[in-house]
């Protein structure tokens, strides 16, 4: 890919951040390169189907894995169950980010584990200190913590302004799911 496997940040109360990776994976594919995302609180059976998830089954250089309970997880209210299932992303990420094999991860929603506890900055930092040298990774999610910035050489800050959701319009497929 490139001599330096930068990594990038996007974070923020705005709409936009998965959708901002998965467009820097398409555009990696591109390019020739090869992509693998995991999503972390995302896939349990009792959720809808995400879009991504159909469309980037359809692109052979881009690897979608899910690690994510059958319900939204709610601070104060994870279960061990909860615990094992981001665990078990974890470990599947940090085999991903050492291989070699992809010149693009995308740790999607790992700052909302961050920020709910689920792992340690310390645990997510030593991901990185791990990956493949030339391995490009980019972690989404809300409430990435400041310290994380400054291990990342590049953070987006997607802002929310307005969303339908304050008008009581709910998620609707294709566009938000």
């Amino acid at each position: 890919m490139n001599e330096l496997g930068l990594v990038q940040v996007y974070t923020g109360t705005g709409k936009g951040k998965t959708t901002a990776a998965i467009g820097a994976g398409i555009r990696a594919v591109g390019q020739g390169l090869r992509v693998y995302m995991i999503q972390f609180l995302k896939g349990g059976e009792n959720f809808p189907p995400y879009g991504e998830v159909r469309a980037l089954a359809l692109i052979p250089q881009f690897t979608l894995e899910q690690y994510g309970p059958s319900h939204f997880i709610k601070p104060g209210a994870i279960s061990d169950g909860d615990h094992k299932i981001i665990k078990r992303g974890l470990e599947r990420a940090e085999e991903v980010l050492a291989s070699g094999d992809y010149d693009l991860v995308i740790l999607d929603e790992i700052n909302v584990v961050l920020h709910l506890g689920m792992a340690t900055l310390q645990e997510v930092l030593d991901l990185l200190d791990r990956k493949e040298t030339q391995t490009e990774v980019i972690l989404t999610g809300r409430g990435a913590p400041e310290a994380l910035f400054e291990r990342a050489d590049l953070v987006s800050r997607i802002e929310a302004v307005k969303h339908p959701f304050d008008k009581g319009i709910q998620a609707r497929p294709g566009i938000e799911y």
